[in-house]
């Protein structure tokens, strides 16, 4: 208690003559003081904030921004500098210095062999780590993480919970499906936590992938709602997207894996880490300002994750050259 008694005394002086001297009561201006600070409360949960949803773009979220923002404030300001707030902006993955790239059709192969027996199986429904960069005009652009499980039960419903993970602990899931049923094990402000009617679309990405990259291919031009053939990135923006809906079998990742064989400008660079501490083979593509790096798993072919940096700045967002614009972490 005399350390905290110096403090104040040290903050609010008073002279010797003060009728609350000693340890008496603070004066009045040390008072209203303390009565602001002791108004001050936590920022309240992330659920029920405005956060795209499935099929809407994830950049450029203005009023994420700002709401985001708001609650990293407060938390400077509740915690002090000294504690990592709870909005990160994650740096490139770096491939591993001397590690030798394994082209895709050596993967693919790879891939089908892990298939032979058919395990694991497709399973609709996906857990995923993401994040997305936020940019506004009258904001400096910011980083969300929030990780997502989407499960389907046999009445055809199924159930989302979000919520924005700690990037204190990078790399540790903060939900769990453990007994059939996602809840929160450790860190994470919920999101949204939410449970869907039955619905028996039959419209790609909601209806099983096929297991020949043919069928493939066209499968996920209809999931784009295109009869254009997919250049490379937009292959692989349907492929998050089919990816967000499924867990893809042995079978079904051998699939996407002989079909990315055949993406254009699509080039192994090594092995990386991932964000979940996975070892993963990266494939990248350079287009117009943007690379995409496509992480998949060394023995299996599964697609692990897949990363878009900028390779040129854009000053009107205050974006540097290397900001991390999006990323995605699938996991089983």
């Amino acid at each position: 208690m005399a350390d905290e008694l110096e403090l104040l005394r040290s903050a609010n002086p008073v002279p010797h003559h003060g009728p609350h001297f000693g340890d008496g009561p603070l004066d009045h201006d040390a008072e209203r003081r303390l009565e602001s600070l002791l108004r001050v409360r936590p920022s309240r949960s992330l659920r029920d904030r405005l956060l795209p949803g499935p099929g809407r773009p994830r950049l450029a979220w203005g009023l994420v921004a700002t709401a985001v923002v708001a609650a990293l404030t407060l938390t400077l300001v509740l915690s002090g500098p000294d504690t990592t707030p709870a909005v990160a902006a994650p740096r490139p993955l770096v491939v591993q210095t001397g590690s030798t790239p394994v082209p895709l059709d050596r993967l693919a192969e790879r891939a089908e062999q892990a298939a032979a027996d058919g395990s694991p199986r497709l399973r609709k429904g996906t857990h995923v780590q993401s994040w997305s960069l936020g940019m506004s005009d009258d904001k400096p652009p910011i980083t969300l993480p929030e990780e997502r499980i989407v499960r389907w039960r046999a009445d055809a419903g199924h159930t989302e919970l979000v919520v924005a993970t700690d990037p204190r602990h990078p790399g540790r899931p903060v939900l769990s499906d453990e007994g059939g049923e996602p809840h929160l094990v450790d860190d994470g402000h919920v999101i949204s936590d939410r449970t869907y009617p039955p619905s028996w679309s039959d419209a790609p990405p909601h209806s099983p992938p096929p297991r020949d990259p043919a069928r493939l291919r066209a499968y996920l031009m209809e999931a784009r709602s295109t009869d254009t053939p997919l250049t490379t990135p937009e292959l692989l923006d349907a492929m998050a997207t089919l990816l967000d809906n499924w867990t893809l079998g042995a079978r079904e990742s051998a699939t996407l894996a002989r079909l990315l064989t055949d993406a254009e400008g699509l080039r192994p660079v090594g092995q990386v880490t991932d964000r979940l501490g996975r070892r993963g083979q990266a494939y990248v593509n350079d287009t117009r300002g943007l690379r995409r790096m496509l992480i998949m798993d060394p023995v299996t072919g599964a697609v692990l994750g897949l990363e878009s940096t900028l390779t040129r700045p854009d000053p009107q967002y205050g974006v540097e050259e290397g900001a991390v614009m999006s990323y995605s972490a699938w996991m089983r």
